[in-house]
Protein backbone atom coordinates (compact mmCIF):
# COMPACT_ATOMS: atom_id res chain seq x y z
CA UNK A 1 0.00 0.00 0.00
CA UNK A 2 1.48 3.72 -0.88
CA UNK A 3 1.32 6.19 1.71
CA UNK A 4 -2.03 8.18 -0.35
CA UNK A 5 -4.24 4.43 0.39
CA UNK A 6 -2.98 4.45 4.53
CA UNK A 7 -3.83 7.72 4.68
CA UNK A 8 -7.52 6.75 3.55
CA UNK A 9 -7.34 3.67 5.59
CA UNK A 10 -6.66 5.56 8.62
CA UNK A 11 -9.01 7.98 7.87
CA UNK A 12 -12.35 5.51 7.49
CA UNK A 13 -10.85 3.89 11.02
CA UNK A 14 -11.03 7.01 12.48
CA UNK A 15 -14.28 8.11 10.97
CA UNK A 16 -15.90 4.76 12.06
CA UNK A 17 -14.43 5.04 15.59
CA UNK A 18 -15.53 7.82 15.97
CA UNK A 19 -19.05 7.41 14.45
CA UNK A 20 -19.36 4.51 17.09
CA UNK A 21 -18.13 5.94 19.82
CA UNK A 22 -20.72 8.84 19.31
CA UNK A 23 -23.37 6.16 19.35
CA UNK A 24 -23.51 5.30 23.09
CA UNK A 25 -23.96 8.78 24.62
CA UNK A 26 -26.94 9.46 21.83
CA UNK A 27 -27.92 5.75 22.63
CA UNK A 28 -27.95 6.91 26.58
CA UNK A 29 -29.96 10.03 25.59
CA UNK A 30 -32.27 7.42 23.12
CA UNK A 31 -32.46 5.29 25.74
CA UNK A 32 -34.15 7.65 29.05
CA UNK A 33 -35.66 10.09 27.01
CA UNK A 34 -37.09 7.66 24.93
CA UNK A 35 -38.46 5.50 27.72
CA UNK A 36 -39.87 8.77 29.45
CA UNK A 37 -41.90 9.31 26.38
CA UNK A 38 -43.23 6.31 26.47
CA UNK A 39 -43.84 6.42 30.23
CA UNK A 40 -45.43 9.93 30.17
CA UNK A 41 -42.56 11.28 32.20
CA UNK A 42 -40.02 14.04 32.21
CA UNK A 43 -36.53 11.82 31.85
CA UNK A 44 -33.29 13.88 32.66
CA UNK A 45 -33.61 17.57 31.97
CA UNK A 46 -31.27 18.89 33.92
CA UNK A 47 -27.67 19.06 32.34
CA UNK A 48 -27.99 20.19 28.77
CA UNK A 49 -30.60 21.03 26.53
CA UNK A 50 -33.18 18.28 27.06
CA UNK A 51 -30.77 16.12 29.57
CA UNK A 52 -28.54 15.79 26.13
CA UNK A 53 -24.93 16.08 27.83
CA UNK A 54 -26.22 13.81 30.76
CA UNK A 55 -24.61 10.92 29.20
CA UNK A 56 -21.50 12.99 28.81
CA UNK A 57 -21.16 13.64 32.64
CA UNK A 58 -21.95 9.92 33.24
CA UNK A 59 -18.66 9.14 31.62
CA UNK A 60 -16.59 11.46 33.26
CA UNK A 61 -18.15 9.81 36.14
CA UNK A 62 -16.90 5.92 34.98
CA UNK A 63 -13.56 7.36 33.88
CA UNK A 64 -12.70 8.98 37.50
CA UNK A 65 -14.51 6.66 39.60
CA UNK A 66 -12.29 4.47 41.64
CA UNK A 67 -12.40 0.54 40.16
CA UNK A 68 -11.11 -1.70 42.90
CA UNK A 69 -12.35 -5.27 41.65
CA UNK A 70 -13.94 -7.24 44.67
CA UNK A 71 -11.76 -9.88 46.77
CA UNK A 72 -13.54 -12.90 45.57
CA UNK A 73 -12.93 -12.44 42.30
CA UNK A 74 -10.30 -14.19 39.70
CA UNK A 75 -8.75 -10.76 39.26
CA UNK A 76 -7.17 -11.53 35.23
CA UNK A 77 -9.84 -12.69 33.75
CA UNK A 78 -12.33 -10.69 35.74
CA UNK A 79 -10.29 -7.26 34.10
CA UNK A 80 -9.68 -9.16 30.71
CA UNK A 81 -13.54 -9.99 30.23
CA UNK A 82 -14.82 -6.27 29.16
CA UNK A 83 -12.22 -6.01 26.77
CA UNK A 84 -13.12 -9.44 24.91
CA UNK A 85 -16.75 -7.85 25.08
CA UNK A 86 -16.07 -4.69 23.52
CA UNK A 87 -13.37 -5.47 20.82
CA UNK A 88 -15.32 -7.33 18.74
CA UNK A 89 -18.21 -5.03 19.01
CA UNK A 90 -15.94 -2.48 17.26
CA UNK A 91 -14.44 -5.21 14.48
CA UNK A 92 -17.40 -5.97 13.55
CA UNK A 93 -17.98 -2.66 11.48
CA UNK A 94 -15.32 -3.05 9.69
CA UNK A 95 -16.79 -4.97 6.92
CA UNK A 96 -20.09 -2.81 6.79
CA UNK A 97 -20.06 -0.35 3.88
CA UNK A 98 -21.34 3.41 4.40
CA UNK A 99 -21.65 4.46 1.21
CA UNK A 100 -20.78 3.74 -2.15
CA UNK A 101 -17.80 4.30 -3.69
CA UNK A 102 -16.38 7.59 -4.88
CA UNK A 103 -12.84 8.32 -7.58
CA UNK A 104 -10.85 10.90 -6.94
CA UNK A 105 -7.58 12.25 -8.65
CA UNK A 106 -7.35 8.79 -10.27
CA UNK A 107 -7.90 6.49 -6.91
CA UNK A 108 -10.96 4.99 -5.70
CA UNK A 109 -11.75 5.45 -2.14
CA UNK A 110 -14.45 2.64 -1.16
CA UNK A 111 -16.27 3.47 2.26
CA UNK A 112 -16.13 0.46 3.97
CA UNK A 113 -12.71 -0.48 6.60
CA UNK A 114 -12.59 -4.24 4.33
CA UNK A 115 -14.42 -5.00 1.36
CA UNK A 116 -14.20 -8.64 2.54
CA UNK A 117 -15.72 -11.33 0.07
CA UNK A 118 -16.52 -13.44 2.85
CA UNK A 119 -18.19 -10.06 4.75
CA UNK A 120 -21.56 -11.53 5.82
CA UNK A 121 -19.54 -14.50 7.33
CA UNK A 122 -16.68 -12.58 9.16
CA UNK A 123 -19.61 -10.85 10.65
CA UNK A 124 -21.04 -13.34 12.11
CA UNK A 125 -17.88 -14.70 12.94
CA UNK A 126 -16.74 -12.12 14.72
CA UNK A 127 -19.69 -11.09 16.28
CA UNK A 128 -19.80 -14.31 18.38
CA UNK A 129 -16.92 -13.65 20.01
CA UNK A 130 -18.21 -11.79 22.28
CA UNK A 131 -20.24 -14.30 24.02
CA UNK A 132 -16.84 -15.41 25.90
CA UNK A 133 -16.73 -12.34 27.30
CA UNK A 134 -19.57 -12.61 28.58
CA UNK A 135 -18.70 -15.78 30.19
CA UNK A 136 -15.47 -14.96 31.40
CA UNK A 137 -16.99 -12.27 33.32
CA UNK A 138 -19.84 -14.81 34.38
CA UNK A 139 -17.16 -17.36 35.51
CA UNK A 140 -14.36 -14.79 37.02
CA UNK A 141 -16.99 -13.06 39.07
CA UNK A 142 -17.39 -16.23 41.72
CA UNK A 143 -21.37 -15.52 42.21
CA UNK A 144 -23.90 -17.60 41.42
CA UNK A 145 -25.93 -14.94 40.02
CA UNK A 146 -23.28 -14.03 37.58
CA UNK A 147 -22.71 -17.38 36.62
CA UNK A 148 -26.15 -18.38 35.56
CA UNK A 149 -26.29 -14.92 33.23
CA UNK A 150 -23.44 -16.30 31.77
CA UNK A 151 -24.46 -19.76 31.54
CA UNK A 152 -27.70 -18.63 30.31
CA UNK A 153 -25.55 -16.00 27.22
CA UNK A 154 -24.02 -19.03 26.01
CA UNK A 155 -26.81 -21.17 25.29
CA UNK A 156 -29.14 -18.04 24.20
CA UNK A 157 -26.54 -16.64 21.60
CA UNK A 158 -25.27 -20.26 20.45
CA UNK A 159 -28.98 -21.23 19.58
CA UNK A 160 -30.00 -17.91 18.15
CA UNK A 161 -26.69 -17.96 16.30
CA UNK A 162 -27.93 -20.75 13.78
CA UNK A 163 -30.77 -19.35 13.19
CA UNK A 164 -29.50 -15.85 12.75
CA UNK A 165 -27.12 -17.92 10.25
CA UNK A 166 -30.12 -19.77 8.13
CA UNK A 167 -31.92 -16.59 8.21
CA UNK A 168 -29.81 -14.47 5.29
CA UNK A 169 -28.78 -17.88 3.50
CA UNK A 170 -32.16 -16.91 1.35
CA UNK A 171 -30.14 -13.59 0.17
CA UNK A 172 -26.95 -14.57 -0.42
CA UNK A 173 -28.59 -17.48 -2.91
CA UNK A 174 -30.55 -14.62 -4.57
CA UNK A 175 -28.20 -12.14 -4.55
CA UNK A 176 -25.27 -14.84 -5.64
CA UNK A 177 -22.51 -13.06 -3.17
CA UNK A 178 -21.75 -13.09 0.12
CA UNK A 179 -19.92 -9.68 -0.02
CA UNK A 180 -21.83 -6.56 1.51
CA UNK A 181 -20.87 -4.52 -0.66
CA UNK A 182 -21.84 -6.36 -3.76
CA UNK A 183 -25.40 -7.29 -1.63
CA UNK A 184 -26.19 -3.53 -1.45
CA UNK A 185 -25.22 -2.88 -4.79
CA UNK A 186 -27.71 -5.73 -6.31
CA UNK A 187 -30.28 -4.20 -3.97
CA UNK A 188 -29.98 -0.79 -5.91
CA UNK A 189 -31.64 -2.68 -9.47
CA UNK A 190 -35.76 -2.63 -9.60
CA UNK A 191 -37.58 -5.35 -8.50
CA UNK A 192 -40.73 -4.68 -9.33
CA UNK A 193 -42.78 -1.60 -11.24
CA UNK A 194 -46.33 -1.21 -10.52
CA UNK A 195 -48.22 2.14 -11.36
CA UNK A 196 -45.38 4.19 -12.37
CA UNK A 197 -44.19 3.10 -8.55
CA UNK A 198 -40.70 1.18 -8.58
CA UNK A 199 -39.92 -1.27 -5.64
CA UNK A 200 -36.06 -1.41 -5.03
CA UNK A 201 -34.78 -5.18 -4.92
CA UNK A 202 -34.12 -4.65 -1.18
CA UNK A 203 -33.90 -7.61 0.82
CA UNK A 204 -36.74 -7.13 2.76
CA UNK A 205 -38.95 -7.37 0.20
CA UNK A 206 -37.29 -10.77 -1.75
CA UNK A 207 -36.88 -12.18 2.25
CA UNK A 208 -39.94 -11.18 3.97
CA UNK A 209 -39.70 -14.58 6.05
CA UNK A 210 -35.70 -13.98 6.26
CA UNK A 211 -35.95 -10.40 7.72
CA UNK A 212 -38.39 -11.44 10.19
CA UNK A 213 -36.63 -13.88 11.48
CA UNK A 214 -33.08 -12.33 11.55
CA UNK A 215 -34.63 -9.48 13.10
CA UNK A 216 -35.80 -11.36 16.34
CA UNK A 217 -32.76 -13.44 16.07
CA UNK A 218 -30.60 -10.27 16.55
CA UNK A 219 -32.68 -9.23 19.50
CA UNK A 220 -31.48 -12.42 21.23
CA UNK A 221 -27.74 -11.76 20.03
CA UNK A 222 -27.78 -7.99 21.52
CA UNK A 223 -29.21 -9.47 25.05
CA UNK A 224 -31.58 -6.55 24.37
CA UNK A 225 -35.35 -6.90 25.91
CA UNK A 226 -37.59 -9.03 25.25
CA UNK A 227 -34.66 -11.39 25.75
CA UNK A 228 -32.27 -9.80 28.09
CA UNK A 229 -31.99 -12.92 29.95
CA UNK A 230 -28.86 -12.88 30.78
CA UNK A 231 -28.93 -9.45 32.75
CA UNK A 232 -32.58 -10.14 34.46
CA UNK A 233 -32.85 -8.07 37.11
CA UNK A 234 -35.72 -9.33 38.70
CA UNK A 235 -34.12 -12.79 38.62
CA UNK A 236 -30.31 -12.26 38.12
CA UNK A 237 -30.21 -8.76 39.82
CA UNK A 238 -27.64 -7.78 37.20
CA UNK A 239 -26.64 -11.30 35.66
CA UNK A 240 -22.67 -11.43 34.89
CA UNK A 241 -21.87 -8.08 35.20
CA UNK A 242 -23.40 -8.08 38.89
CA UNK A 243 -20.00 -7.62 40.24
CA UNK A 244 -18.80 -4.67 37.87
CA UNK A 245 -18.76 -1.20 38.35
CA UNK A 246 -16.53 2.42 37.70
CA UNK A 247 -14.75 2.02 33.57
CA UNK A 248 -15.52 -1.64 33.52
CA UNK A 249 -18.99 -1.54 33.27
CA UNK A 250 -18.93 1.21 31.15
CA UNK A 251 -17.07 -1.29 28.72
CA UNK A 252 -20.18 -3.56 28.65
CA UNK A 253 -22.30 -0.82 27.95
CA UNK A 254 -19.88 0.65 25.66
CA UNK A 255 -20.30 -3.42 24.24
CA UNK A 256 -24.04 -3.52 24.07
CA UNK A 257 -24.72 -0.14 22.19
CA UNK A 258 -21.87 -0.74 19.48
CA UNK A 259 -23.47 -4.10 19.54
CA UNK A 260 -26.83 -2.44 18.28
CA UNK A 261 -25.01 -0.03 15.83
CA UNK A 262 -23.91 -2.97 14.08
CA UNK A 263 -26.79 -4.87 14.23
CA UNK A 264 -28.98 -2.19 12.85
CA UNK A 265 -26.19 -1.35 10.22
CA UNK A 266 -26.52 -5.42 9.45
CA UNK A 267 -30.13 -4.95 9.42
CA UNK A 268 -29.91 -1.61 6.59
CA UNK A 269 -27.28 -3.45 4.73
CA UNK A 270 -28.88 -6.69 4.01
CA UNK A 271 -32.67 -6.03 3.91
CA UNK A 272 -33.19 -2.16 3.62
CA UNK A 273 -31.02 -1.35 0.86
CA UNK A 274 -27.67 -0.10 2.92
CA UNK A 275 -26.41 3.10 1.17
CA UNK A 276 -28.66 2.98 -1.45
CA UNK A 277 -30.82 6.78 -1.58
CA UNK A 278 -33.87 7.22 0.17
CA UNK A 279 -37.01 8.72 -1.76
CA UNK A 280 -36.34 12.11 -3.02
CA UNK A 281 -32.47 12.15 -2.12
CA UNK A 282 -32.12 11.22 -6.03
CA UNK A 283 -33.99 14.47 -6.38
CA UNK A 284 -32.00 16.56 -4.43
CA UNK A 285 -28.44 15.54 -5.14
CA UNK A 286 -29.18 16.01 -9.10
CA UNK A 287 -30.93 19.45 -8.16
CA UNK A 288 -27.25 20.49 -5.73
CA UNK A 289 -25.15 18.92 -8.63
CA UNK A 290 -27.54 20.65 -11.63
CA UNK A 291 -27.41 24.38 -9.87
CA UNK A 292 -23.64 23.99 -9.16
CA UNK A 293 -23.23 24.28 -5.67
CA UNK A 294 -20.67 21.27 -5.32
CA UNK A 295 -19.08 20.76 -9.00
CA UNK A 296 -17.48 16.97 -8.41
CA UNK A 297 -21.41 15.08 -8.56
CA UNK A 298 -20.01 11.75 -7.26
CA UNK A 299 -19.35 13.68 -4.16
CA UNK A 300 -22.79 15.25 -4.02
CA UNK A 301 -24.04 11.37 -4.51
CA UNK A 302 -22.07 9.86 -1.53
CA UNK A 303 -22.97 12.63 0.84
CA UNK A 304 -26.39 11.57 0.11
CA UNK A 305 -25.84 8.00 0.28
CA UNK A 306 -24.14 7.96 3.65
CA UNK A 307 -26.93 10.17 5.09
CA UNK A 308 -29.89 7.37 3.95
CA UNK A 309 -27.37 4.52 5.45
CA UNK A 310 -27.48 7.17 8.61
CA UNK A 311 -30.79 7.90 8.71
CA UNK A 312 -31.81 3.93 8.42
CA UNK A 313 -29.37 3.24 11.03
CA UNK A 314 -30.82 5.15 13.85
CA UNK A 315 -34.77 4.50 12.59
CA UNK A 316 -33.49 0.78 14.27
CA UNK A 317 -31.20 2.08 16.94
CA UNK A 318 -34.51 4.12 17.80
CA UNK A 319 -36.94 1.00 17.08
CA UNK A 320 -34.42 -1.29 20.09
CA UNK A 321 -35.75 1.45 22.39
CA UNK A 322 -38.84 1.37 21.19
CA UNK A 323 -39.02 -2.68 21.57
CA UNK A 324 -37.34 -2.24 25.06
CA UNK A 325 -40.17 -0.11 26.48
CA UNK A 326 -43.02 -1.79 24.79
CA UNK A 327 -42.56 -5.92 25.29
CA UNK A 328 -42.13 -7.82 28.73
CA UNK A 329 -39.35 -9.78 29.06
CA UNK A 330 -39.72 -13.61 28.04
CA UNK A 331 -39.17 -16.16 30.53
CA UNK A 332 -36.24 -18.77 29.68
CA UNK A 333 -38.13 -21.66 28.74
CA UNK A 334 -39.99 -19.69 26.74
CA UNK A 335 -36.68 -17.89 24.80
CA UNK A 336 -35.24 -21.24 23.68
CA UNK A 337 -38.82 -22.94 22.80
CA UNK A 338 -39.08 -20.03 20.73
CA UNK A 339 -35.65 -20.57 19.14
CA UNK A 340 -35.86 -23.99 18.55
CA UNK A 341 -39.17 -24.81 18.04
CA UNK A 342 -40.41 -22.19 15.58
CA UNK A 343 -37.99 -19.95 14.53
CA UNK A 344 -34.78 -22.58 13.07
CA UNK A 345 -37.71 -24.62 11.41
CA UNK A 346 -39.05 -21.24 9.62
CA UNK A 347 -35.42 -20.58 8.56
CA UNK A 348 -35.00 -23.75 7.27
CA UNK A 349 -38.32 -23.95 5.24
CA UNK A 350 -37.22 -20.40 4.00
CA UNK A 351 -34.25 -21.61 2.43
CA UNK A 352 -36.19 -24.18 0.45
CA UNK A 353 -38.76 -22.03 -0.26
CA UNK A 354 -36.26 -19.78 -1.88
CA UNK A 355 -34.01 -22.24 -3.39
CA UNK A 356 -37.46 -23.62 -5.05
CA UNK A 357 -38.43 -20.26 -6.48
CA UNK A 358 -35.04 -19.71 -7.45
CA UNK A 359 -35.42 -23.09 -9.66
CA UNK A 360 -38.49 -21.56 -10.95
CA UNK A 361 -37.33 -18.59 -12.27
CA UNK A 362 -38.93 -15.97 -10.21
CA UNK A 363 -35.57 -14.45 -8.85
Amino acid sequence: MNPIEIGIMLGKIVLVLAGLLTTVPIMLFMERRGSALMQNRLGPNRIGPFGFFQAICDAIKFIFKEDLPPAHVNKFYFSLAPWVAVIPAFMTFAAIPFAGPVTLNGTQISFQIANLDVGVLYCFAIGSLGVYGIIMAGWSSNNKYSLLGALRSSAQMISYELTLGLSVIGLMMVFQSVKLGDMVVSQGEALVSIAGVTIPKWGIFIQPVGFIVFLISIFAETNRLPFDLPEGEPELIAGYHLEYGSMRFALFMMAEFVNLAVASGLIVTLFFGGWQLLPGFGFLAHLLTGAGVIQNGNLVVVLFQFLSFLIKVVFFLWFFVWVRWTVPRFRFDQLMALGWKVLFPIALANVFVTGLLIYKGVF
